[in-house]
Formats: C-alpha cells, structure tokens, sequence
C-alpha cells in the first residue's frame, strides 16, 4: 500500500454510506469516531474505501469544514500505510470529524493515531475471537 489517496481509495457509493451508517460498527478516539463495516472485495487494488466528513452544526464557515477536512486526509494519507498495509479483509471506513474547535495538524494526526490502534485492537481482538469460538 503506498502513501497516496486516490479517487479508487474514496468512499463515494451512496448506497455503500447509507448502508455503513445503518449496519457498521464504530470506534471513538475524541475528536473522531470512525464508523467501519467489512465490505466484498470488489477491487482487489483498493481494500479500503475511506471518507471524512465535518459537522456543519459546529462550523458554520465552509473554509473551516474543509480545511479540517484537509487535515484528516492527510493524516489518513501518512499513517494508513503503518496500520492497514497488511489488512486482508476489504473495509468501508467514514471519518468524522465530532470536536467543536478547530484543531492543529499535530492534534489531527495524533488523534487520528490513537483511532487507528483502537480499530486494530477491536478488530484483531473481534476476529481472535470468533476464531476461539
């Protein structure tokens, strides 16, 4: 997996959000919450399908939205490789963005961190135990 984020890696399909929302899981490291959903592998060079997204309930200004925005993929960008790169199973993830003030990059990324780590620990943790059972 390389250390990029193009249009194949977006989640775009309205029926594949819709269905995340309503039938996935999520896992909270504040300021995120991270819905996911394990998905069919329908192309085998894209595993991940990931999108952001920021409350317009607490920032008004579209200048604010996207530039948190903006940081979310570039943190995403930089760290997928170090927690998804040897992922086998395909997932849809949705990033959201719940805090109220505007956070710097080092935040973001930090953040972001501690959120990949909870997903991996519920999801090895999750899939460890199903293999017990």
């Amino acid at each position: 997996m390389d250390r990029t984020y193009n249009k194949h890696e977006k989640l775009k399909s309205k029926k594949l959000i819709d269905k995340l929302f309503t039938e996935g899981q999520s896992v909270s490291a504040y300021p995120f919450r991270m819905v996911y959903m394990e998905t069919s592998p329908d192309d085998a060079d894209t595993p991940i399908k990931t999108g952001v997204s920021v409350s317009k309930k607490y920032f008004k200004k579209a200048v604010d939205r996207i530039r948190i925005k903006r940081l979310m993929r570039e943190a995403y960008r930089l760290n997928k490789t170090t927690y998804f790169n040897n992922i086998t199973t395909s997932y849809a993830f949705m990033i959201l963005y719940i805090g109220s003030s505007k956070p710097t990059y080092i935040q973001v990324e930090q953040s972001m961190n501690k959120l990949f780590k909870k997903f991996t620990n519920t999801t090895f943790k999750e899939t460890s135990n199903e293999k017990i059972t």
